[in-house]
């Protein structure tokens, strides 16, 4: 029989306790891996939970991407109860522990920062988050939405609910534990979870939740850009490109992200372009196909860097060299938003500089042929096809020529773009430090 008791953490909540015989997650659906880091920690006296997206995706009756586990034990207990163990993280100090071939996150319950008095800013920005707490209970008022303050307990394999989260699961709620402006102040992350969660699941986002948004969109400027970059691959790749794209339009995060790409969405070419792309990258997620994130990236600043380039070729003028220095100049700056790691960028300009070898160079049969042993030449193919998709007519006569050829041409040069960049790349990198 649940027990349910009002909750002195937050007044406007119930807090339940839902025994086995009460709920349908079963331990036949977590990995058994999560399993052993469970039972191992239980079996040297700790307690330990399954918490967040696995408890909440199994609820769902959903595959977790993961599972996360929260216990008493601190970092430095957990690594000498495991021997493939190591420690990671400023913000967060988290235990990763290696299972064969997976890897089991490990955290130890957090404590509410005004207990403390440490780890946030003036601001009220957390920018540091060791602050252990002494139970679960502690660890519950950190969780940022109620649908992941949801645990399930190896001991007795009962779920702890502390925030209405399950009644939100049935209404398909997304909603923030606490005052929504305090917590987006806490970590400005909150407000892309939210609509990745929104996105991912199909829910709503609470109308207190979603109000404050827009008006701290700009506190992600205080969130390194690094942190950033993690933010979108999980946003852009994993199956809701689409939605999130337009979740974060309608409350001006995407600008926060990508201000350059977002000036030119007014242009309805740009905006078709974008929305093919992340289109093509849900189905791609779908059909279970490679998702390349790096392609979106290219995507994304395609825009802004077209608008920089000189729309007919001019005589004198090296176009490779014209193209070279505008991404350069662009992805300067947009590294201050966004970092973009250099095994990314690299492979963006080959994507970028075969668009000007798709369309502008005079073909001839050794040229044309040394196109389509580049390592990218497929990724670049596929994307002169998304911008004749997109409505771009200018390129529409080059890719009907393509695809006449390679209708013809049957020596099977389609690889995907995993090998190094190619030696006159690389050249152009090296002559430019």
């Amino acid at each position: 029989m649940r027990d349910t008791i009002k909750s002195n953490i937050f007044p406007n909540h119930i807090l339940t306790h839902i025994p086995r015989s009460e709920h349908k997650l079963s331990r036949h659906n977590i990995s058994q891996a999560a399993l052993d880091v469970l039972y191992h920690l239980n079996q040297a006296g700790y307690q330990a939970f399954l918490v967040g997206g696995g408890v909440r995706d199994l609820i769902l009756e959903r595959v977790p991407k993961d599972f996360d586990i929260v216990t008493n034990a601190h970092p430095e207990q957990i690594k000498r109860l495991f021997k493939r163990c190591r420690l990671i993280g400023r913000r967060f100090l988290l235990a990763h522990v290696h299972v064969k071939s997976e890897i089991i996150e490990v955290a130890t319950f957090r404590a509410p920062h005004d207990q403390s008095g440490h780890g946030s800013s003036k601001n009220g920005l957390i920018v540091r988050d060791n602050v252990y707490g002494s139970s679960v209970n502690d660890d519950a008022q950190r969780r940022d939405f109620t649908i992941n303050a949801i645990y399930y307990d190896i001991s007795d394999f009962s779920l702890f609910d502390y925030a209405n989260g399950m009644a939100d699961l049935r209404q398909g709620v997304i909603r923030l534990m606490g005052d929504p402006v305090l917590r987006y102040q806490e970590d400005p992350v909150r407000m892309l979870r939210a609509v990745r969660f929104s996105a991912k699941l199909g829910f709503s986002i609470h109308p207190e939740t979603a109000a404050p948004i827009r008006q701290l969109s700009g506190l992600l400027s205080n969130i390194p850009p690094a942190r950033l970059f993690e933010e979108v691959l999980k946003l852009f790749n994993t199956g809701h490109a689409a939605q999130s794209f337009e979740q974060m339009r309608t409350y001006d995060l995407f600008e926060q992200l990508f201000p350059y790409t977002e000036r030119c969405l007014a242009d309805p070419l740009a905006f078709s372009f974008i929305q093919q792309a992340l289109d093509n990258t849900d189905k791609r997620k779908k059909n279970q196909d490679t998702i390349m994130p790096v392609f979106l990236f290219a995507v994304f600043l395609w825009l802004p860097l077209s608008r920089e380039l000189p729309k007919k070729i001019v005589k004198g003028l090296n176009q490779q060299e014209i193209l070279f220095n505008a991404c350069q100049q662009l992805l300067a700056k947009q590294q201050k938003y966004v970092t973009i790691p250099r095994r990314f960028t690299v492979l963006m300009q080959d994507i970028w500089f075969l668009q000007i070898r798709l369309t502008h160079l005079r073909r001839g049969k050794k040229k044309t042929l040394s196109i389509l042993e580049h390592p990218n030449f497929r990724a670049a193919y596929d994307f002169l096809k998304l911008r004749v998709k997109a409505g771009d007519e200018a390129v529409a006569e080059d890719l009907e020529w393509w695809d006449k050829f390679l209708s013809q041409h049957k020596k099977g040069h389609h690889t995907e773009f995993s090998a190094p960049t190619p030696k006159w790349s690389r050249r152009r990198q090296k002559s430019d430090r």
